[in-house]
């Protein structure tokens, strides 16, 4: 098994452990005061800012877990869905032809209202007591603001382009062109679903440039803001409502 794999398959299981350990701490919160919640991180990404990588440096300096794929996963566990399923609709719209293209073949699908009801609930589960970073999938958009630092990862497109290059193995056309439709597919997700512009950057608390910093010293700047944010919240008397 190479790096990659095992450091994904080490994300598995620090998320798989992280849920069942939420899971429990939601029961006990039921009955006892906890006092306020943890911050969770929610990372939205312009596609090629390097947004997976800055995500996994924070799980790995904080012990963390990360939920990009992860996320999809646990919605399909909670949901009874095939997690492949789940991948033709996760951030992106699906047209009414090819829905209606799949019905009439009898193609196993997901529909997106589905998807996106449990999507929020699995969300929402997590960030109940925080201490996780999320990517993506409208997080920062749609999680509770009092206890989410929402993070926005910017970078010049030409950067963005080289990025994705050796991953997807092609020329600089079609890798802009994947970095043009992989966007697209998410604004339109949360747009959908949301009714929020991910591309606003009054909807996050940071927005960093990752042309300008390293996955390092964008890790490093996410890393500390939940500090601000925790102290903030020990300091009140009253636990912190849960809405926007």
């Amino acid at each position: 098994m190479n790096r990659s794999s095992t450091n994904l398959s080490e994300a598995f299981l620090r998320a798989g452990q992280h849920w069942h350990a939420r899971q429990h701490d939601d029961e006990v919160a039921a009955s006892a005061d906890v006092g306020p919640r943890a911050i969770t991180v929610a990372l939205s990404r312009e596609a090629g800012a390097k947004g997976v990588s800055v995500a996994r440096a924070i799980g790995e300096r904080i012990g963390w877990p990360v939920y990009d794929r992860e996320l999809l996963q646990r919605v399909a566990e909670e949901s009874g869905l095939y997690e492949n399923l789940l991948e033709s609709v996760d951030e992106k719209r699906k047209g009414w032809m090819t829905a209606c293209v799949e019905a009439l073949l009898s193609v196993p699908s997901v529909s997106e209202h589905v998807y996106s009801r449990h999507l929020l609930r699995t969300m929402f589960s997590l960030a109940a007591n925080g201490e996780c970073v999320i990517v993506g999938r409208g997080a920062a958009q749609v999680l509770p603001r009092a206890t989410t630092l929402c993070v926005r990862l910017i970078g010049a497109l030409e950067d963005r382009i080289e990025t994705m290059r050796p991953s997807l193995g092609g020329s600089r056309e079609e890798a802009a062109c994947w970095i043009a439709r992989k966007d697209q597919e998410r604004n339109a997700f949360v747009h959908s679903h949301f009714h929020k512009d991910p591309a606003d950057p009054h909807e996050y608390d940071l927005v960093l440039n990752t042309s300008r910093l390293s996955v390092d010293e964008s890790a490093e700047c996410i890393i500390a803001a939940p500090r601000v944010f925790q102290a903030r919240l020990s300091n009140k008397a009253v636990r912190v409502p849960g809405a926007r």
